[in-house]
This record gives structure tokens, C-alpha cells and sequence, in this order.
């Protein structure tokens, strides 16, 4: 929750039961107060490697009858060695260009690589 979304957004939620099927449960709040829910299910959950999920599905691979936040998305995290370090790439899928165009109005792309920097900063903290 401290990293997840960029500031000055807050995560105020999340449950996350990492595993393929599991859901996943997160809510964002605005600077000005405003809740966004967002919930889906982990579609693959490779340790180390790749982590994917989807708020088309639900819990238990189930369609989801309306994705929360307005639009379909399935995103996947993958981590691979680089040069001593670790190369991270996130990618997007969306059900169609009004759905990546609503996502872009909002910011995730900029936002992403700010939670990413966040979470780099809160792993150097907690490995001090």
C-alpha cells in the first residue's frame, strides 16, 4: 500500500490472494478524497518472473459481469536478470482504443513508472 499508486494518491485497500484465481482488491484515493476501486483476478503468477491480471475476470477465473473503473484491461509484470539488475517491463491490454484512450486520459502510463520508482525507494528503506 505505501508504493502502489503514485502520490499524492493513496491506496487505502487492498486484499491480494496471489495465486492463479486468486482476486485481487485495491482502492485508490484522489488528493481530494475520492475512492476508485479496482478488482480483478491473477491470471498466471510466476515467482520471480511474470505476474499476470485481469479486471475482465473474476475471482476463481469467472467472467466478470462489469469491470470497476469503466474498461477492460489485462496487465502483465515481467522481471528478468539485466546487467546485475533486474529489468522490469509492464505491459497493458485493452479491450479497444476507447478503453487505452480513457486509461492514457487518466495517467497510467506516467503513473506506473512512479509507483515503480516508489517501490524501488520503499524496497532500498526496508533493506537498509
Amino acid at each position: 500500500m505505501p508504493w502502489f499508486c503514485p502520490l499524492p494518491w493513496k491506496t487505502i485497500a487492498c486484499e491480494i490472494d496471489l495465486r492463479p484465481g486468486g482476486r485481487f482488491h485495491t482502492v485508490m484515493q484522489s488528493p481530494e478524497g475520492q475512492s476508485f476501486p479496482n478488482s480483478g483476478c491473477y491470471l498466471e503468477v510466476i515467482e520471480n518472473t511474470r505476474l499476470t491480471w485481469s479486471n475482465a475476470v473474476a475471482p476463481g477465473f469467472r467472467p466478470a459481469s462489469a469491470p470497476e473503473g469503466g474498461f477492460a484491461m489485462t496487465a502483465f509484470i515481467e522481471l528478468a536478470d539485466h546487467n546485475g539488475g533486474t529489468k522490469y517491463t509492464a505491459t497493458v491490454l485493452h479491450e479497444n482504443m476507447a478503453a487505452h484512450a480513457q486509461h492514457a486520459a487518466m495517467g497510467f502510463e506516467q503513473g506506473w513508472g512512479k509507483a515503480l520508482d516508489q517501490l524501488v525507494a520503499y524496497a532500498k528503506e526496508k533493506l537498509r
